[in-house]
């Protein structure tokens, strides 16, 4: 196979599970990177034992060996500490940060053509932190996070009203945390907007419930994070890049005065394909809207800030 995708922080829950999602796939080769040297090759070597059985020729090794990530097309870098209960993303800043440094030395050095997606939280910090420290074109650092909130949305809509996921298409836009922004107006089943199927009150308990997704699984799970849904989100992004599908996702990106901010990584609809971020779409949001994304940029900003120089 010609393409292949590294994924630094691949012997945790979140890397393996990536891992695995890509290769089930047949998406690429893929390399499991890891300071647990045995783990990560563990790991790789349990999911090349499945290939067969998934019937994927993708090939995975593992390891500590940063040599082994030459030539990637995509580096995800699921690397960082989860939360635990009681802790929010944003806990996370300065110990992540430091770790987006080493990585992404690197990924600079061995794997200078790819594309970057972060996952590591406070992810719209994180994102700035890799972009600022890789030098990458905007295009090439593309962020994890609305697909993943996108997908609870969709999840607790589809439970609400008793229907197939495969109808039901969530929007939600801004920074990876409270301050996210669902927008109810945009979301739909069959395309009926969900304005029509609920009732104010029932749509503002999932909002909430979405914005709070994350942290219903820590305070649940109690000695980490989601994995699972966050590793299926990475492979859709990989899927679309790989295959040049142009898909229309959620992604954190660098905006440069979209949706009336500049300088962050926020969350909007982009069109993802070879080039990663091909474009980034704009839509109209009426002035709560337009209010509420503002103030989730102003969240990341102040992140952003707290961050060494």
């Amino acid at each position: 196979m010609n393409r292949k995708v590294t994924v630094i922080g691949g012997a945790g829950n979140v890397g393996a599970t990536v891992a695995r999602a890509v290769a089930n796939r047949e998406l690429a080769d893929v390399v499991v990177l890891d300071i647990a040297a045995d783990k990560a090759k563990g790991v790789a070597l349990d999911i090349y034992q499945a290939c067969p059985i998934e019937g994927s020729d993708a090939r995975l090794i593992g390891g500590d060996s940063w040599e082994d990530m030459a030539d990637s097309d995509v580096v995800v870098v699921t690397s960082g500490v989860p939360r635990k209960p009681g802790m929010s993303r944003d806990d996370l800043l300065l110990t992540n940060f430091k770790i987006m440094q080493s990585v992404t030395e690197k990924i600079v050095k061995y794997a200078p053509n790819s594309i970057i997606v972060p996952v590591a939280n406070p992810l719209d910090a994180m994102c700035w932190a890799v972009h600022k420290l890789s030098g990458f074109p905007r295009e090439r650092v593309i962020g994890m996070a609305g697909i993943l909130d996108s997908a609870r949305m969709r999840a607790f809509l589809a439970t609400e009203l008793d229907v197939s996921v495969e109808n039901v298409h969530a929007f939600v836009l801004g920074g990876h945390g409270d301050t996210m922004v669902p927008l109810p107006r945009y979301s739909t089943v069959a395309g009926i907007p969900i304005t029509v199927l609920l009732s104010p009150e029932r749509i503002e308990a999932l909002v909430q419930r979405t914005r709070t997704g994350g942290a219903e699984v820590v305070a649940l799970l109690k000695t980490g994070s989601a994995y699972y849904a966050p590793a299926a989100s990475v492979a859709e992004m990989v899927d679309a890049i790989l295959l040049d599908r142009r898909r229309v996702l959620p992604c954190a990106v660098l905006l440069q005065g979209e949706y009336g901010t500049a300088g962050l990584f926020v969350g909007v609809p982009v069109v993802l394909g070879a080039g990663g971020m091909e474009r980034i779409i704009e839509i109209e949001l009426l002035p709560d809207e337009a209010a509420a994304f503002a103030a989730s940029a102003a969240s990341v900003r102040e992140l952003v800030a707290a961050l060494p120089a």
